[in-house]
């Protein structure tokens, strides 16, 4: 509607700048005829054939007055049929105020909010599953040495296809950001973050536009913000082994691993008071604070590397050729079971293992190349009854 009415108005104005310019022309005309006119009706002598031939002259040059009459009732149905568009436009324009005048912004914001956690909940339910198959590796790229860290965002818009490259697990601080994962392929087109603080392992994890890993020589978790270039807290995991303490079994300061899935940030680690055995940590993603902990009952140094679906902790029983999914913890119901889950350990040493609940795949770094596998879920859907 209100498109047709700006298309009007544009009409209607060059039409009345046109008849405008006509009705100016002819005013002086129309005074010398109406002059004219008078002295014929006062003498009809006065009216000879000269004087006749003038008035029919001047009669042709007022010829042109006669459409832009015709235009101006056109003009004049328009305005009415405008008038009616606006009254029109003006009763919708009030309806819809009235609509959203019923709720205040609070309440809006309110009801946004709750229907996001509504959206949220269902997707868990239909997004959640076991742990069934991993597909054969899909080798993405061969770069760096024996021992890195790669990965995407794990909670970020699908259109935001960035990709972060960490190469080695000792001291390092060099972060490489590239665009995209073509960009990452051809090593073109990234930026390079310097970290504050050295990083230990391979477990980091980028979740949110932030960086959270090991500080090297502590236990220690980081939270550096790609943006900002900067540090948002760091905090220590209590009794948290490092420096080689409780690794996985391929060794590489990887004492300290954090995890992204669909319900949020973890870290799995271990300590002293649980013998060894790797524990596993909800931590909140904004103050690094530990929410809750489960202690899995499974030694770390056995364990080649792990990764976390669903609230479900899955260990690799090795890091080298013949490795497969050996044992599942569930934090749900705080139990565990022994899996036979195969997966083919192409290039035979595994020192990076996780999980983007984003993209469903894992992301590895196996001998020097960046891999990834498909993994494959058994869903059960409960209803919100069950």
């Amino acid at each position: 509607q209100v498109q047709n009415i700006s298309q009007s108005m544009e009409v209607l104005d060059l039409r009345t700048y046109r008849d405008l310019q006509y009705v100016r022309n002819t005013e002086a005309l129309m005074k010398g005829l109406d002059s004219r006119l008078r002295v014929a009706a006062e003498s009809q002598k006065s009216l000879n054939a000269k004087s006749f031939q003038e008035l029919k002259d001047k009669m042709t040059e007022l010829l042109p007055l006669l459409p832009v009459l015709d235009q101006y009732k056109a003009d004049t149905r328009l305005i009415v049929h405008l008038k009616e568009e606006v009254r029109n436009l003006s009763g919708s324009l009030l309806a819809i105020q009235e609509e959203m005048g019923a709720y205040d912004y609070e309440e809006l914001q309110q009801r946004v909010l709750m229907l996001e956690a509504r959206l949220h909940a269902c997707m868990q339910k239909l997004g959640c599953g076991k742990l069934t198959g991993v597909s054969n590796p899909i080798t993405i790229r061969a770069s760096g040495s024996r021992f890195g860290s790669w990965m995407t965002d794990t909670m970020t818009p699908s259109a935001d296809s960035r990709v972060w490259y960490m190469d080695g697990y000792y001291k390092g601080r060099r972060v490489l950001e590239f665009r995209t994962l073509n960009d990452f392929v051809t090593g073109q087109n990234f930026v390079q973050h310097l970290l504050p603080h050295p990083w230990a392992g391979t477990g980091h994890v980028v979740f949110n536009g932030s960086l959270y890993y090991n500080k090297y020589q502590s236990n220690v978790a980081v939270k550096y913000h790609f943006r900002s270039r900067s540090v948002l807290v760091q905090r220590s995991l209590a009794g948290a082994g490092y420096n080689n303490t409780f690794p996985y079994s391929w060794g590489g300061f990887s004492d300290i691993d954090f995890m992204v899935d669909e319900s949020g940030l973890w870290a799995v680690y271990t300590t002293n008071q649980n013998a060894g055995n790797i524990v596993v940590s909800r931590v909140d993603p904004q103050t690094l604070e530990v929410l809750r902990s489960w202690d899995t009952g499974y030694p770390k140094r056995s364990a080649g590397e792990s990764f976390i679906i669903c609230g479900t902790l899955y260990v690799t029983n090795s890091h080298l050729a013949g490795a497969k999914i050996y044992f599942a913890y569930y934090t749900n119901t705080s139990s565990y079971e022994y899996t036979d889950i195969p997966f083919h350990n192409q290039y035979s040493h595994i020192s990076m293992l996780d999980y983007n609940p984003r993209e469903r795949v894992l992301y590895t770094w196996n001998n020097g190349h960046q891999v990834i596998y498909n993994v494959t879920l058994f869903h059960v859907i409960k209803t919100s009854g069950e």
